[in-house]
């Protein structure tokens, strides 16, 4: 009887443990629970205006009525030097819309200052705003807008952490937290367990040890409800004969200090999601861990019941599992996985670093989760991030091997064996990818507690940036954006709801003329978004002869895909287009075509999601 496989943490080596042998290891693949067996979705018209709308045009903070508007004026009128003919017509507009208007001053820009009064409703400030509006000599109108401070943690080591705040390639989570901090969520993370930090320490609640098997655990025991890690070092040759010996990773507590280090109190680091807490579940010990035990610890964390262990009173409603191995899905982890997903748990699953296609490891060839790339200082995909149309989305997961800070900086333990004193350190992988995902969906299900696992999903998707440096392979939909995704879930962003699809087959003749196929959007408003998701199904039998190109409704193109020597099989991915200088209203195309000669194929279905 062959022995069940393992799976390992999904970290690569950090200066650390420089000159250990590497565990190549995947992360999972994701599909959106809606929709995700259709070929079509529905297209959900919202009306003209939505009140999201309104308000950004009203509002001079989130709930705050606008008290003063700023106008601007075209070169050559009055209005735009004379500080006169301005209250004139502040007056003269005031008096058509019903209200008292005032102008105020002239601001260093030109722009005039113009003050709309007290008790003024969002619609009484939205007839003034369409006075303006409708004069030809206005430029512009915009509410006086009321800023504030961001939000930025008083850790000492925050500076450190690049991937949080810089504007190039980090997750932009200042603005988020102004917004959320993941207060009311637990995050179960799936890894070696959880060893005692005093920055960690406040928000870890109750978690389990799931490792059976004693040889794995190397804690004396089996399964218990203790999931402390009491260190995963391996000697020469004790997991395969070609094995190195390797030191403690403590890699779960690593993954758990980016998720919901504590934060704001003066010292080490600031965690991602650090108002959630942290249920860590030990799956994986001496040489991996089991996909029975990691099944279990799925099952448990999502609220199922798991025979011989006590219900889970810390029910996760993001799991994150940097974890993983060779090989297909199995039948049994897809089946754990779509039960916490239907039980309204988000899945977040690490790409894996070996620098390959994700397709082709376990669990990263699963559906119903969200996988995750990693990404650079540059914002380009790390050297060792494995790639390709399975990927969803892109986090910082660092690099080392030039200079240890492009890793990522989270608490730790300086024990080589056993447990040490606590520290903190650099790390790379795709391991420190996911947990920035993962406590990006804590941050989204804290701020609006009924989203599903497939809206998370969907507004993290939309919600993301062009990466600034290079993916070849695919990044999935871009570079997660904390901020605007969580501005997209509290209102005036879009959460990529709305999907339109064409599932008219085309045939692709070989090494002939592009085909096009057209998809009519309406009822949306204003422009598209500047991560519009573009989905393909082709059939084709050598992919690298095919060129994709996104036509815009006023004939503006933008290319998916170019020639390649890919000879696989068949093109199912989706790419993301910034299309925000792009009406979203309108006919869309999507050009196919084959380059080159002896294979042919078919355009199955493609789809648009706003």
């Amino acid at each position: 009887m062959s022995r069940p496989r393992k799976a390992k943490p999904l970290r690569t080596s950090s200066s650390r443990t420089a000159g250990r042998k590497l565990i190549s290891v995947a992360a999972v693949s994701v599909a959106l629970v809606a929709g995700m067996t259709s070929s079509v979705a529905v297209a959900q018209a919202p009306s003209a205006k939505s009140d999201a709308a309104v308000a950004g045009a009203t509002e001079a903070a989130p709930g705050t009525v606008a008290e003063r508007l700023i106008v601007g004026y075209k070169s050559g009128a009055a209005e735009a030097t004379s500080n006169k003919a301005a209250d004139a017509d502040a007056a003269a507009k005031g008096k058509e819309a019903g209200e008292s208007l005032d102008f105020q001053r002239r601001l260093g820009s030109g722009a005039a200052l113009v003050d709309l009064g007290d008790d003024l409703s969002k619609t009484d400030v939205a007839d003034v705003i369409s006075e303006y509006q409708a004069d030809p000599q206005v430029a512009y109108v915009v509410p006086d807008r009321l800023n504030k401070a961001l939000a930025t943690p008083n850790d000492t080591e925050y500076t450190k952490q690049w991937d949080l705040y810089e504007s190039t390639a980090g997750m932009n989570l200042p603005g988020a937290w102004d917004k959320t901090t993941g207060t009311g969520v637990t995050v179960a993370v799936i890894d070696t367990g959880y060893v005692a930090h005093s920055d960690l320490a406040a928000n870890i609640v109750g978690g389990y040890d799931f490792i059976a098997d004693t040889a794995v655990a190397n804690d004396g025991n089996g399964r218990d409800s203790n999931p402390a890690d009491p260190g995963d070092w391996t000697s020469d040759r004790e997991c395969a004969a070609d094995w190195e010996a390797q030191t403690s990773s403590w890699h779960g507590t690593h993954v758990a200090g980016t998720i919901a280090a504590v934060t704001n109190n003066s010292k080490g680091v600031a965690g991602i999601a650090y108002g959630a807490k942290v249920s860590p579940l030990r799956v994986l010990g001496k040489c991996g861990g089991y996909d029975s035990d990691i099944i279990d610890a799925i099952t448990w964390a999502s609220g199922g019941t798991v025979s011989g262990v006590p219900a889970n009173t810390n029910v996760a409603k993001v799991i994150n599992m940097s974890l993983g191995g060779g090989g297909a899905c199995t039948t049994a982890t897809q089946t754990a996985i779509n039960a916490a997903v239907n039980r309204g748990t988000t899945v977040v699953v690490a790409a894996g670093n070996s620098n390959a296609n994700a397709a082709n490891y376990s669990p990263a060839s699963c559906s119903n989760v969200i996988s995750v790339a990693a990404t650079n200082r540059a914002g380009a995909r790390s050297y060792y991030s494995n790639f390709g149309s399975v990927v969803d989305i892109a986090a910082p997961g660092g690099e080392t091997r030039t200079v240890e800070s492009g890793g990522i900086l989270s608490t730790l333990n300086s024990g080589t064996s056993t447990p040490g004193s606590e520290s903190y350190d650099y790390y790379q992988g795709t391991s420190m990818a996911a947990p920035h995902i993962a406590g990006l969906a804590a941050l989204l299900k804290s701020a609006s507690s009924a989203l599903t696992p497939a809206q998370i999903e969907s507004a993290i998707k939309t919600n993301s940036r062009a990466l600034p440096g290079a993916c070849s392979g695919g990044c999935g939909a871009g570079l997660a954006d904390a901020a605007k995704t969580v501005q997209a879930v509290t209102g005036g962003g879009s959460t990529g709801g709305t999907t339109f699809t064409n599932t008219t087959a085309v045939s692709i003749p070989d090494n002939g003329a592009a085909i096009e196929s057209s998809i009519s959007v309406t009822g949306r408003t204003g422009n598209a978004p500047s991560a519009l998701q573009v989905g393909v199904d082709i059939t084709h039998t050598y992919r690298g002869d095919l060129v994709l190109t996104l036509v815009a409704p006023d004939g503006s193109t933008y290319p998916l895909k170019a020639s390649s020597s890919d000879s696989a099989d068949n093109l199912v991915t989706t790419y993301s287009v910034n299309a925000s200088s792009e009406v979203a209203n309108g006919t869309w195309k999507l050009r196919v075509q084959d380059v080159a000669a002896a294979d042919t194929g078919r355009l199955n279905n493609w789809k648009l999601t706003f």
